[in-house]
């Protein structure tokens, strides 16, 4: 009986490590200049790509984060201004006879500074000046002392009832101008009625007495 020798492969049969040799190989790249050229825009190409793709996440990120709220508005200057009768002060130098100067302290609670640019009254028989003269700026937390001279003018003018004398204030900070009417109390409303008195006396004169 003779040996089997090896199964011969059918027709059409070939290895699978063995190359058709009819079958045509797809062609090489080239590797001339052109292709070093296209490789490097290639590149450039896809860094541009994804550095445009960063910024479109990080703008979308800072778009959507979480936002903190607005500060608040500072408060309106007569919210936070007060202003307190301090009680009689020497007459100034060479004053007419009647006028009458008192003090008042003018603190700020809280908020941006308050400029004080005017200070004046509602009557017109007589004015006033102070010391010092505005304008003039007063921080939160530290009080300010102004003096004030009440001058007569016109004794005619001058308000028989005293009862509820108040200053306004023209007050200024960032946040707005505001003229404020302060009611400086009982003591000051006494203070002054005194004050017109000896200025006028019980008549009604055109002017104070000299």
């Amino acid at each position: 009986m003779s040996g089997i020798g090896p199964v011969e492969p059918g027709e059409g049969t070939h290895a699978r490590d063995t190359p058709d040799p009819e079958t045509p190989r797809p062609p090489e790249a080239p590797r001339g200049p052109l292709m070093q050229l296209y490789a490097r825009h290639r590149r450039a190409a896809l860094a541009a790509g994804m550095s445009a793709a960063v910024l479109v996440v990080g703008g979308y990120l800072y778009a959507t984060r979480p936002r903190q709220p607005p500060a608040p508005a500072p408060p309106y200057p007569s919210q936070v201004t007060e202003v307190v009768y301090a009680g009689k002060e020497g007459p100034p130098p060479n004053h007419p006879r009647g006028a009458f100067t008192f003090a008042v302290e003018l603190t700020v609670s809280s908020g941006p500074p308050v400029t004080v640019l005017r200070i004046d009254q509602p009557s017109a028989g007589f004015s006033l000046t102070s010391d010092p003269h505005p304008p003039f700026r007063t921080r939160a937390g530290f009080p300010h002392r102004i003096t004030i001279t009440v001058h007569v003018n016109e004794c005619a003018k001058v308000p028989r009832n005293a009862g509820f004398p108040f200053l306004d204030v023209t007050l200024r900070n960032t946040h707005a101008i505001q003229v404020h009417s302060f009611i400086l109390g009982e003591l000051y409303a006494q203070d002054l009625s005194e004050a017109l008195q000896v200025a006028c006396g019980n008549n009604s004169m055109s002017s104070p007495k000299s």
